[in-house]
């Protein structure tokens, strides 16, 4: 064979790789509304800078007559490129070939990208669309899936792992993408389960559709299991690139600093009285992180799920943060389960790779009732308080309004080692709030009164006058100052420049037992 014949024979495999299942499938593919496997790496990365591995790889398996379907490639495409010039790995599961079901090679070939990711420090992106374990392969695909859940796990808080969710996932195949730092859906291409509608109805008898067993909305509003949800596969993946942009390259780094042209001593005046003088209104806290953040521009994740708690990445005078803040606009911005558990995964994250994180309080409590003690409220709000008293990333806290109880205490509290603590005037820091206080303290003052209304009236006065404020935690040195709320974009900036060299270290352990 000539050296021509040599190189049209590489170009016909190479040829073979590209189209994947044959034009037919990708027709059907673009008819779902999904992207073919190469066509979502191409958006996803910048132009011209893919590098793929193990194009020509093809299956080993003879069983059922897969040795009559050999494409090279064998339904995965996987290598490495650049999002805004950084580097990144990125598997893209394609499901014209065999379903984009996994076989033994297959997970080799994003075994292979997920070693090679964790060795140059670089975060590993997977584009999930896969009908899950390859049957005809048995044991060998079961084995694959449990390789890569196993590299998940030692990778998780080196590198950071991201998955989009584009079309199928069930089975073992959800676990890999659970164990990842961030999941994105797509509204009514993508879903997730265990098990699928059929054993559902055989082994319960439920009838269950795909949508309402998994589907984004399932999982971005009940489970959690979602961090985004986007309309279309282009959207889903230029929001990868976003959240790219606030992490660092691995747990080594710190994130990068991008010029900033929002002033950091800019103020908003409204700021001063934004907050209701009745403590029982409620207002949207997310106007206060628009005010301080730059350009008002934040990424919030899982905004549907416990929405009583916001968590989001933005920048302050360009430096990365994670801010996490209660939502007084939602029951009250109280700490159940689901937003304990939702807010400790997030400052974990941030603490793992280096990113600042910022509290806003305004927090009446843990919410109570049986239903949340049956739930485990106790087990998950410990969550929190252990995030938050492992993270030795620099911690800045803002109270804005209430601050009651042992709520107070988990939200980065100056007594579990947040490293600049503030407040606004209109904090109010106490034990518990006013009127049950007056309740307890003054039963029995309040039942003998001749205006037992107006007596109560009084004495809530005075003990809010006396405790419902920040001065007397300031006094203590609890609270490092009491600022002006027009000004706050300025103190957390100077704050964040302050702890910008912050070293500390927790005394040394193979790992501690947060209450999982």
């Amino acid at each position: 064979m000539s050296s021509l014949e040599k190189a049209d024979r590489l170009r016909a495999l190479r040829a073979e790789a590209f189209a994947g299942g044959g034009e037919d499938k990708i027709r059907k593919q673009h008819e779902k509304g999904k992207l073919t496997a190469r066509e979502r790496i191409d958006l996803l990365l910048d132009d011209e800078s893919f590098e793929e591995f193990d194009m020509l790889v093809t299956h080993r398996s003879t069983s059922f007559g897969l040795d009559k379907q050999r494409i090279p490639g064998d339904g995965v495409v996987t290598g490495y490129g650049t999002i805004d010039g950084r580097q990144v790995y990125v598997f893209s599961h394609d499901f014209t070939v065999l379903g984009g079901s996994l076989s033994e090679t297959f997970a080799e070939k994003i075994l292979k990208i997920m070693d090679m990711a964790a060795m140059n420090g670089a975060p590993l992106i997977g584009l999930n669309d896969s009908g899950g374990a390859r049957i005809q392969e048995g044991i060998e695909s079961l084995a694959g899936y449990g390789k890569i859940f196993l590299k998940n796990v030692l990778y998780s808080g080196v590198i950071p792992q991201i998955s989009a969710i584009l079309g199928p996932c069930a089975g073992g195949a959800v676990y890999s993408p659970a164990i990842t730092d961030f999941t994105i859906m797509v509204k009514d291409t993508s879903y997730m389960f265990v098990t699928g509608p059929t054993v559902v109805k055989a082994v319960t008898g439920e009838n269950v559709t795909k949508e309402q067993l998994g589907g984004p909305a399932i999982h971005s509003k009940r489970s959690g299991v979602c961090s985004l949800v986007c309309d279309d596969e282009e959207e889903a993946i230029l929001l990868i690139r976003k959240l790219i942009s606030y992490i660092p390259q691995n747990n080594m780094e710190d994130p990068i600093r991008v010029p900033c042209l929002d002033p950091p001593d800019r103020k908003e005046l409204w700021l001063d009285e934004f907050v209701p003088d009745n403590p029982n209104k409620p207002y949207e806290m997310r106007r206060v992180i628009e005010a301080i953040t730059d350009n008002g521009e934040y990424l919030e994740i899982q905004r549907s799920y416990a929405p009583n708690i916001i968590v989001a990445f933005a920048r302050m005078n360009g430096r990365s943060v994670g801010l996490v803040a209660n939502q007084p606009s939602y029951l009250a911005g109280v700490l159940d389960n689901d937003a304990s558990i939702k807010a400790a995964r997030f400052v974990r994250f941030c603490d793992a790779f280096n990113i600042p994180v910022v509290t806003l309080v305004d927090v009446p409590g843990f919410m109570p009732g049986t239903a949340q003690e049956y739930a485990g409220i106790i087990r998950n709000g410990a969550k929190l308080l252990f995030a938050y008293a492992e993270a030795t990333v620099p911690k800045i806290t803002v109270i804005i309004r209430k601050a009651y109880g042992g709520a107070y205490d988990v939200m980065s509290s100056k007594h579990i080692r947040a490293d600049i603590n503030y407040a606004w005037p209109t904090a109010e820091i106490a034990v518990m709030g006013p009127d049950g206080a007056v309740e307890i303290i003054f039963r029995r003052d309040i039942d003998e009164a001749k205006d037992p209304d107006g007596r109560k009236r009084e004495l809530v006065e005075q003990y809010r006058e006396r405790f419902a404020n920040p001065y007397d935690a300031a006094s203590r040195g609890y609270l490092d100052d009491v600022i002006i709320p027009s000004n706050t974009r300025f103190r957390v900036i100077k704050a964040l420049e302050m702890l910008a060299g912050k070293r500390q270290v927790i005394p040394p352990k193979k790992h501690g037992n947060i209450p999982l």
